[in-house]
């Protein structure tokens, strides 16, 4: 089990950027799959982007292009850039490794 804790969220209007980190108590080991999920009011959470232990990233097609997720082992921390923000990307944010969650930062974009 490890605590997560993310951080970086706000508001910010349409065409910004902001970055979120996501912070682990542990650090990150070899086969860890590693996840920012977003869910946005009454809406089903659905994932956003994924890195695995070999660095390969996967994303939604609605942010490829726009968001890049990375990690800094030396931190334990996880990172989401998101550039070019659109209303649409609104919504709370959570990062997840393996079955451990984060409790969420609240991204708003307005228009």
């Amino acid at each position: 089990q490890v605590r997560l804790v993310e951080s970086g969220g706000g508001l910010v209007q349409a065409g910004g950027s902001l970055r979120l980190s996501c912070e682990a108590s542990r650090s990150i080991f070899s086969g860890d799959v590693m996840d920012w999920y977003r869910q946005a009011p009454g809406k089903q959470r659905e994932l956003v982007a994924s890195i695995s232990s070999g660095g390969i990233t996967n994303y939604a097609d609605s942010v490829k292009g726009r968001f890049t997720i990375s990690t800094d082992n030396a931190k334990n921390t996880m990172d989401l850039q998101m550039n070019s923000l659109k209303p649409e990307d609104t919504g709370v944010y959570y990062c997840k490794i393996r079955f451990s969650w984060g409790q969420g930062t609240q991204v708003t974009v307005s228009s």
